[in-house]
């Protein structure tokens, strides 16, 4: 028994040592690391300020519940809620999508479109919820709108229901959604940091150099008797 635990005491002290020893490299190649972050962070910061432009946030609410739906039963609340499900495919499909183009003459197509468009079921509400996210915010509301009276035109002619009806038209704070320079930098600073630092870890884990007596005692476990000097033969 005395045994097995001096042997977990060995193999935690191995470990504490390997760590200390990580720790010194890192630490020794720290000019290396704080370059690799501060470039990242400037690669990162110049991206989001020169080619990326603001992403601002639009939102409009269609209600399923219509005037001919009765409350009175749970045949009709089950018949909203699924209905709400279809209606969510629908206000993302191409047709509407497409229609919204048209109508708007966008110069996206409709892949385009549809990556700016989000439909939510706010906690499985009845509500639908459309997003529009884009670089003008008076053009993400615009698009909004449109989404949502074609969607609802749509879903009258097509699906021979009651359309949803608009309780909220597009709506935007004017605030971007998308997140700025500075947290670009930030986010490249650290990812500098971190691919440095692997870097150096796994050049120093695979390094099978024996320099010093210590890395021959601590990697080989052999302890070292003599050193044999190395005689400069040069202008001999």
């Amino acid at each position: 028994m005395e045994n097995t635990l001096n042997e977990r005491e060995l193999k935690t002290d191995e470990i504490e040592i390997d760590l200390k020893e990580l720790t010194l490299v890192l630490l020794a190649h720290w000019k290396a690391l704080l370059i690799s972050a501060i470039l990242a962070a400037a690669l990162a910061f110049s991206y989001r300020y020169y080619f990326m432009n603001p992403q601002y946030e639009s939102n409009a609410l269609l209600y399923v519940l219509t005037k001919s739906t009765s409350i009175t039963s749970l045949a009709d609340l089950q018949t909203g809620a699924n209905l709400t499900q279809d209606y969510l495919i629908v206000t993302k499909g191409r047709p509407v999508l497409d229609k919204v183009i048209d109508h708007l003459s966008l110069p996206e197509d409709y892949e385009e479109l549809e990556k700016k468009v989000e439909v939510r079921n706010p906690n499985n509400t009845r509500f639908i919820e459309i997003v529009v996210k884009d670089e003008d915010p008076e053009r993400a509301k615009v698009i909004c709108d449109q989404i949502a009276e074609v969607a609802a035109d749509f879903i009258a002619e097509k699906m021979d229901q009651d359309p949803p009806n608009l309780v909220q038209g597009g709506y935007s704070d004017g605030k971007p959604v998308s997140h700025g320079p500075v947290f670009f930098g930030a986010a490249g600073f650290l990812a500098g940091f971190a691919i440095a630092a692997v870097l150096i870890v796994l050049s120093y884990l695979f390094n099978d150099d024996l320099v010093t007596p210590e890395e021959v005692e601590s990697k080989v476990g052999l302890r070292v008797l003599a050193m044999l000097p190395i005689e400069d033969t040069e202008g001999v």
